[in-house]
């Protein structure tokens, strides 16, 4: 079957996999544009359970204060290779792994890893996780976290 270019610039954009990975779930899906993205997602975190337990020695400490100034947080997020800690992906689920922590107050990883993400309660923080492992193609961990608010002990 021959793919239109249209539809795999349009698969990258939704999904942000490689082209050739477009080019073949389009393939696979005969052209049906919804479940090229279902096998995009599959493949994707089939290729994350792969990347699970390789050692995350780089990546960085992301900081958020929320807008009143009294609410504070310090995640550490690590990944396998410092150039996938400089990619934008990496830093926005920084980011958004802040945000989180910020609003939810997880007691540990294991808890924020389970909790529905602020802005999508169909997907969970780990599952958050793992799609951006898909997509940066290395294991990343949340190596800990910190939460201090103004006034309160915890």
């Amino acid at each position: 079957m021959q793919v239109k270019l249209d539809d795999i610039k349009k698969l990258r954009e939704k999904t942000q996999a490689g082209v050739s990975d477009c080019r073949q779930a389009l393939e696979d899906a005969k052209g049906d544009f919804e479940k090229a993205v279902k096998l995009i997602t599959e493949r994707g975190l089939e290729k994350a359970a792969k990347k699970e337990g390789k050692e995350t020695s780089q990546g960085i400490i992301e900081s958020y204060v929320h807008a009143n100034g009294k609410i504070g947080v310090l995640v550490e997020l690590r990944c396998e290779t410092d150039f996938v800690a400089r990619t934008d992906e990496f830093k926005h689920l920084a980011h958004e792994i802040c945000l989180q922590v910020a609003s939810m107050n997880p007691k540990n990883i294991t808890e924020l890893l389970k909790e529905e993400y602020i802005r999508d309660p169909k997907v969970t923080i780990g599952d958050f996780v793992k799609q951006t492992v898909a997509k940066v193609g290395e294991n990343i961990a949340v190596a800990k976290f910190s939460r201090i608010a103004l006034g309160l002990d915890k």
